[in-house]
């Protein structure tokens, strides 16, 4: 697979869903997990079926993480969320 002519060819529309699958792969394996924080080309490469070139590692890396932080964020924003509610819903009940 040339994964450079892939990437010419993918609007960024399609660039982002590729990095949010990517980033999802690697979220629901544990092992994968611990590749991409010790060797993430490694990971990718793995994930992607693909080595990479060397020009575009980095910032293939640079997005997934970028991904996962921000999907890291929704989930603890969700929490909180949840969090006050529950509290907002006792603050109701005394007034």
């Amino acid at each position: 697979m040339d994964f450079k002519k892939m990437l010419q060819n993918m609007d960024l529309d399609d660039m982002k869903d590729k990095v949010e699958d990517i980033a999802e792969e690697i979220r629901k394996d544990p092992e994968l997990q611990k590749q991409f924080k010790t060797e993430p080309v490694k990971a990718l490469e793995k994930v992607l079926d693909v080595e990479l070139p060397d020009e575009m590692v980095n910032k293939v890396i640079a997005a997934v993480k970028a991904q996962m932080a921000a999907d890291k964020l929704d989930d603890k924003l969700d929490q909180l969320e949840d969090k006050l509610e529950g509290k907002v819903d006792l603050l109701k009940k005394l007034f």
